[in-house]
């Protein structure tokens, strides 16, 4: 089996040095950048399965290599942020990051979202029937993992795909807040509601940009999500 690669982006030798060596005693191959240019260019040259990054670090912080990150990749991002800062959390989750841990953290803590990331993004297939989902302009090909909207593919992170293909999964439906946090994030995060509403607005603005006429994701109020049929 292949080891999954997870690349290190800190300009502090001491979080570096400890982050590398509980990864890689969970037999992940190891890369490390030191500022945001070096990350960018380890991203483009090695294909690492998933970025853990820090905020803060000169010239570049986190929130642009972020930034630049999403115009072309949908590797996983996990980022490092300061404990109690809520904006930056939002923020974190709002420019495309997957997930993010608060400093300073527990070595436990760290390597359990790592893990809980990785398992998220390669969501099982084996509960798809259909080939296919096909919904006003909106098709899903379960198979490929693609999405289009008027004929134009859209670039989902693993995690945006994973929660679009719930909701189709159960078109007609209405999925809880608690449902859907669950199945796609895990039961440690049920209480999370936030990485639940910047996911689907993450996925409202891509979907609804490339559409003509629909709003896909219909807003059940105080209860949950449901795709609908209905135009706009």
């Amino acid at each position: 089996m292949r080891k999954q690669t997870i690349l290190i982006v800190d300009d502090d030798p001491m979080i570096v040095q400890l982050v590398k060596t509980n990864l890689a005693a969970k037999d992940y191959v190891i890369i490390v950048a030191a500022n945001g240019n070096e990350a960018l260019k380890a991203v483009e040259l090695s294909l690492p399965d998933l970025v853990l990054l820090d905020i803060m670090m000169p010239e570049m912080d986190g929130f642009e290599v972020c930034h630049r990150l999403r115009e072309w990749s949908t590797v996983l991002i996990v980022m490092l942020t300061a404990r109690g800062d809520e904006m930056d959390r939002i923020k974190c989750l709002e420019i495309g990051a997957d997930d993010y841990i608060s400093k300073p953290f527990s070595v436990n803590e760290m390597v359990a979202r790592v893990k809980a990331v990785l398992r998220r993004s390669a969501l099982s297939e084996t509960s798809v029937i259909k080939s296919s989902f096909i919904c006003d302009g909106l098709t899903i090909n379960y198979s490929e993992r693609s999405v289009t909207v008027d004929g134009n593919k859209l670039k989902l992170t693993p995690l945006e795909y994973n929660l679009l293909r719930e909701l189709a999964l159960n078109e007609g439906k209405v999925l809880t807040h608690a449902q859907l946090l669950l199945k796609i994030w895990g039961s440690e995060y049920q209480s999370e509601k936030q990485y639940l509403h910047v996911f689907i607005q993450r996925l409202r603005n891509k979907m609804d940009a490339g559409a003509k006429t629909y709003s896909y994701i219909t807003t059940i109020p105080g209860i949950g999500y449901k795709i609908s049929r209905k135009a706009a």
